[in-house]
């Protein structure tokens, strides 16, 4: 242990009760001989047990079939979300015009991003409604099983097969060890060719073969699998049926379909065999799951609340030039959401 370790420690001892995943990054979370005495699997049934209490209390907001749905799949899928006239003024607002942007590359996928910040979202009154709606909300909190500020943006995904190279969100894979949540507004038709969302029903649930599994992979979590041991698990389709699990639904969805996804289930990219591009608004929640409460969100502070997202590529830029951190977020100023990739 060098001098630096010593100076870190207490950091990764205060990271087994948060959000922290990585075992690649912090050695304790990442031992083999303490996952082998259940650390790891300690985290994930702890962080089950509260989740099903704070859902509980924020049950009342979602609607009877939407639970039930939940329950059964750990997916929403609701088409034609908004009403006709207000989707034709969402696009109007989205597109034919730049935006400052985002892209990261993987493999043969570049994902652009654009935020809405406060600012922005006075221009774009149609955005502004999706971002702040009530009902988008009330899932996000109940499947996230936390209240707080969801984060929204504009997410452009333009992948390339001919680049001969892997894409890691192509795999089956769970975000981290505990409930989480994302939600895509596709903007336009995503067809069985166009790299859909793919997810694998009931599998957001923490079952005795999802908890064995989850024990098995924290003992090898260290290997060369980099979003492996960074504490996205990797699921091989092969291996869902020994979990009593189904194949994955690719859901190939019409414009204005709206869907919620707990990524602690099984879910991936779907690969195409031709070029595809897809806009949606994207949002997700993640935070501690160990907290026993649902609201007390920092990020709904006013000045952070609307601009977390910005604020935090900020951050990112600031850490890269004084720091020589790596930022996969590259800048690529102003765009327009379905341009072709710049990176």
């Amino acid at each position: 242990m060098t001098p630096l370790d010593v100076l870190k420690a207490p950091l990764w001892i205060a990271e087994i009760g948060g959000a922290a995943k990585s075992f690649a990054a912090n050695p304790i979370l990442g031992n083999p001989t303490l996952n082998r005495y259940g650390l790891h699997l300690a985290r994930v049934k702890t962080a089950g047990w509260m989740a099903d209490r704070r859902r509980a209390w924020l049950a009342r907001a979602l609607d009877e079939a939407d639970r039930a749905a939940y329950a059964r799949d750990g997916f929403l899928e609701k088409r034609d979300f908004l009403a006709p006239d207000a989707f034709a003024q969402l696009r109007s607002e989205i597109y034919g015009r730049a935006f400052p942007a985002r892209e990261m590359r993987q493999g043969p996928t570049v994902t652009r991003m654009v935020p809405l910040p406060n600012a922005l979202l006075k221009s774009m009154p149609a955005t502004a409604s999706v971002v702040r709606s009530r009902e988008i909300r009330a899932a996000m909190h109940y499947m996230s099983s936390r209240g707080g500020e969801p984060t929204f943006f504009i997410q452009t995904v333009l992948a390339d097969p001919s680049r001969k190279a892997a894409d890691p969100q192509t795999d089956l894979h769970a975000d981290t060890f505990h409930s989480t949540v994302k939600c895509w507004l596709f903007l336009h038709d995503v067809g069985e060719d166009d790299g859909p969302f793919a997810y694998v029903p009931g599998s957001h649930r923490l079952t005795r073969e999802r908890l064995d599994w989850e024990y098995r992979q924290s003992l090898g979590a260290r290997d060369a699998r980099g979003h492996h041991s960074f504490g996205s698990f990797r699921m091989p389709e092969s291996d869902l049926q020994a979990l009593g699990l189904p194949a994955p639904r690719r859901m190939a969805v019409k414009a204005n379909t709206l869907i919620i996804a707990d990524t602690f289930g099984f879910h991936a990219r779907s690969p195409s065999s031709r070029k595809t591009l897809r806009v949606e608004i994207n949002g997700n929640i993640r935070r501690n799951p160990f907290l026993p409460w649902t609201g007390l969100d920092p990020v709904s502070l006013p000045g952070l609340k609307g601009n977390e997202l910005t604020l935090y590529l900020k951050y990112l830029d600031w850490r890269q030039k004084h720091f020589k951190k790596g930022n996969v977020w590259r800048d690529v100023g102003e765009v327009m959401v379905d341009a072709d990739a710049v990176v």
